[in-house]
């Protein structure tokens, strides 16, 4: 018998990624190939760049999109930057950052690590203080640390790497598209994204943005760079006007992301990030009209994924199973030492709309009060609907 017709079940994907997938961005997944020397996949690849420029708000010139997940632009920027020997100092309060200490060994790097507790950011005076203690030749840090929704500011970060000579690295897999990331205001040498997460599209490219210095350094390393397929000097030359063939570009992934980033750009920066910040406080509301309050230190909060503490008493994957078997919504469980104390909500992108907070409330209260929580009926609806009308009335639509 053959294998019947794919066909996966309907999901809300509210984790922390990937989310759905905006219907341009699918449509433009079906869309004929073309080679990946054609001259018009050429043209969309310039058209590509330019685009993911504004988004990173940058001028880079080498600024592109890695042929892989997020974790192979994480593995690009390292890999690129560091030779053996070289020294790393990786900023740690979250998952991803343990992840940029491990792929820093492999290169070869002496990594140097300060850490703060998980959903707590770093103070710029502790990364001044270990900067000057190391010497680093790369800082790297998370911006938006996707095991505890912590929001890193990273711009007098990067005054302090600069002033001790070193560059710095960062890690926007989950903030690209959903708060601002100023790569040439704030002075970022290297940074790496994913397409899943704000940009609404499937995962498969990592953006990257090296600057003048940073390409500099890649362009005069003693050593070769440790990965053939992600080795910049290679890799720049097919997105940069030499058009030297290095593999075979995952020419969908690319319509997609071309679609997505139009999309961004539609819509705007500000109105975007905007959007996102609405959608949460709307969430977190509704959250704490439930008992259900936040990981994340007040005041570094992704708009765009919260860390929700669950309540004492409530298990948490009998929770998430029930969302996903009744309602058809996938929320995260926590990563690390948050793993079954809370859930990690994603409002990313195309999802980040009013009717999946109302409808995420509504399913979490049914769940919470099936388990025996006494919580008052409707209450985290009516504190997001507030949020909403005090933002209508505020903008007098």
């Amino acid at each position: 018998m053959p294998p019947s017709p794919l066909s996966p079940s309907p999901r809300l994907l509210l984790g922390p990624g990937p989310s759905d997938v905006h219907p341009r961005v699918l449509a433009a997944l079906g869309l004929p190939l073309l080679g990946h020397m054609d001259p018009e996949f050429i043209a969309l690849m310039d058209e590509t760049q330019n685009l993911l420029r504004y988004v990173f708000q940058t001028e880079n010139r080498l600024t592109l999109a890695v042929s892989g997940t997020g974790s192979a632009g994480m593995e690009a920027v390292v890999v690129n930057l560091i030779e053996p020997g070289d020294s790393m100092l990786v900023c740690v309060n979250g998952v991803f950052g343990s992840r940029m200490v491990d792929v820093a060994e492999r290169a070869g790097a002496k990594v140097t690590v300060i850490e703060r507790p998980y959903g707590e950011v770093f103070d710029p005076e502790e990364v001044r203080a270990a900067v000057k203690r190391v010497g680093p030749k790369v800082v790297g840090i998370v911006h938006a640390e996707t095991s505890t929704g912590a929001w890193q500011p990273v711009e007098e970060i990067a005054r302090i790497a600069h002033e001790a000579g070193a560059l710095i690295a960062i890690d926007a897999v989950t903030s690209l598209g959903g708060v601002p990331v100023k790569i040439d205001e704030w002075g970022i040498d290297a940074v790496y994204s994913g397409t899943q997460k704000c940009l609404s599209c499937p995962p498969g490219l990592a953006p990257v943005s090296f600057s003048a210095r940073a390409a500099e350094l890649i362009a005069n390393r003693k050593t070769k760079v440790q990965s053939w397929y992600l080795d910049m000097s290679m890799i720049q030359k097919y997105w940069g006007s030499d058009r030297v063939y290095h593999h075979t570009a995952p020419i969908s992934m690319n319509f997609a992301f071309r679609e997505a980033l139009a999309l961004v750009v539609e819509e705007g920066l500000e109105a975007r990030h905007a959007r996102h910040a609405l959608n949460a406080n709307a969430l977190k509301a509704g959250l704490a009209a439930m008992g259900i309050g936040v990981v994340t230190v007040a005041g570094h909060q992704l708009p765009q994924l919260t860390c929700a503490q669950i309540p004492d008493g409530i298990d948490d994957m009998a929770v998430r199973r029930r969302l996903l078997s009744d309602w058809g919504i996938e929320v995260g469980g926590g990563l690390g030492s948050l793993k079954g104390k809370a859930w990690r909500i994603g409002l990313m992108g195309h999802n980040s709309r009013q009717a999946n907070v109302s409808l995420l409330l509504a399913a979490l209260e049914t769940c919470l009060r099936d388990l025996g929580s006494t919580l008052e009926p409707g209450a985290g609806l009516a504190a997001a609907s507030e949020v909403y009308r005090q933002a209508q009335k505020s903008t007098g639509n």
